[in-house]
């Protein structure tokens, strides 16, 4: 294994693959923060084995020198939590060379000083990210620029049973079709509603479709669908308008009045959401392609095959004819601290974010991969059907804005959202009432648009 990595690194030198590097004469020790995660312990683990990796290329280069990795491994409980444990310690000046994040959190590490830009470090190591998918430094971005490698990735998609489809007389060249027709703008949000009830009054589904039963993210693909941009990148702010929260709850509103939603869809729990589509009740749910492993089990069934004689994937459709598709991906991030140690910390990041690492951390954690090249590696290939076909959606993905409040905003439209459900309010009430919450939570944060 010595051997090997030995001839890679100076593979790696001899092609151009890595440029010349920091400089250093001693020794140089990499502080990595990171959250006690079980479920993803290669985030940290990568690191850690990037950096061996660097000290093969230094030793095949005749250096003495070595770089040790020292693991901050936190027990926060969440991502949320962790970022603002952090913030804490770079406010007294124990700022990480490396730290693992939720990527939303991007731009209060910025602004806090904590965060190095990596568009220098980037442009000089082209050939390491050269087969990035790009849509996915959209979610490391802020004011324009890239502050951190995207580390992992996800679909969100609305799942959807064929049976079900079978059963209220849906042909199979019907069924094979729905993606492409979503892709094509031709099948829309109201289409979705009026086949999800067609479903019910046919008799072969119980309940048309389910969504989350709380506030999160998902949320917001469906939004997208509807034009709701809610994040003004220039000048890193929040953003809300509201002709399309009208839209966005007319929809809504409209689906349980067709009968397709259940009207107290927010007051389930998530074993009921989770019941209702994996016991065959549901025609549809949208969550993120995690829920596959589960659905595998509740249907008892194996492989790709039979899996997609089952199931079909779409984006959220457009809100009307001729628009675009969405759907939602939530990354996690390398960030580089702004430390005299960046530029050997951005190359310990670069060598964790290549082929193999990365995909032994996306195939043991369901994770769709960060590079293309990935998809054809035996590893994928055998083991993650499911996320080499997850894959080509990513080019419709929306992410999450890199702002601090995002988690307020998501909590205050999701009022909205039961508001309208339970008829409560009228779209154009649940609206008013969501911009008048905005306005007083978020303040300046927070741009209203017509």
């Amino acid at each position: 294994m010595k051997k090997l990595g030995q001839l890679l690194a100076a593979a790696l030198i001899a092609a151009g693959c890595v440029n010349a590097g920091p400089v250093f004469s001693e020794d140089a020790t990499i502080k990595l923060w990171s959250r006690a995660d079980r479920s993803g312990p290669l985030r940290a683990g990568n690191i850690v084995a990037a950096a061996d990796q660097y000290n093969r290329i230094l030793e095949a280069a005749g250096s003495d020198v070595r770089v040790v990795v020292e693991l901050i491994e936190t027990n926060a409980r969440g991502f949320d939590a962790d970022a603002l444990d952090v913030l804490k310690a770079h406010s007294v000046g124990d700022t990480p060379d490396i730290l693992v994040a939720a990527h939303e959190w991007i731009g209060s590490f910025v602004e806090a000083g904590l965060a190095a830009n990596l568009e220098e470090h980037i442009a000089a190591n082209e050939p390491l990210y050269a087969d990035m998918i790009p849509q996915l430094w959209e979610s490391v971005k802020y004011k324009g620029e890239r502050y951190g490698i995207p580390q992992d990735s996800e679909i969100r998609m609305f799942f959807l049973n064929n049976d079900i489809l079978r059963a209220a007389g849906k042909s199979e060249e019907f069924i094979a079709g729905l993606p492409a027709a979503v892709e094509a703008g031709e099948f829309t949000m109201y289409d979705f509603c009026d086949l999800a009830a067609e479903a019910v009054d046919s008799g072969a589904a119980k309940v048309g479709w389910v969504h989350r039963p709380n506030v999160g993210p998902d949320f917001q693909m469906a939004m997208a669908s509807f034009g709701i941009d809610i994040y003004n990148e220039e000048e890193a702010k929040l953003q809300i308008t509201r002709k399309g929260l009208v839209a966005y709850y007319s929809w809504l509103q409209y689906c349980v009045e067709n009968g397709s939603l259940p009207a107290d869809m927010t007051t389930w729990s998530w074993d009921s959401v989770h019941a209702a589509f994996r016991g065959g009740d549901a025609l549809s749910k949208f969550h993120g392609i995690w829920n596959v492993g589960a659905q595998l089990e509740s249907f008892g069934i194996s492989g790709a095959d039979e899996y997609f004689n089952l199931i079909t994937w779409i984006h959220s459709p457009p809100g009307e004819k001729g628009g675009q598709p969405k759907n939602l991906s939530h990354p996690i991030v390398y960030v580089v601290g702004d430390t005299p140690n960046k530029d050997l910390a951005a190359m310990i990041v670069a060598l964790a974010s290549q082929h193999v690492p990365n995909t032994a951390h996306a195939v043991g954690t369901n994770h769709t991969p960060i590079n293309y090249g990935q998809a054809s590696m035996p590893e994928f290939v055998e083991k993650g059907w499911a996320l080499i076909a997850g894959t080509p959606m990513l080019k419709h993905a929306e992410f999450m804005p890199n702002h601090s409040k995002i988690g307020q905003y998501n909590a205050i439209t999701y009022q909205g959202v039961q508001a309208v459900e339970t008829g409560e309010l009228s779209p154009e009430e649940a609206a008013d009432l969501v911009i008048d919450e905005l306005e007083v939570e978020l303040g300046d944060d927070v741009i209203i648009l017509e």
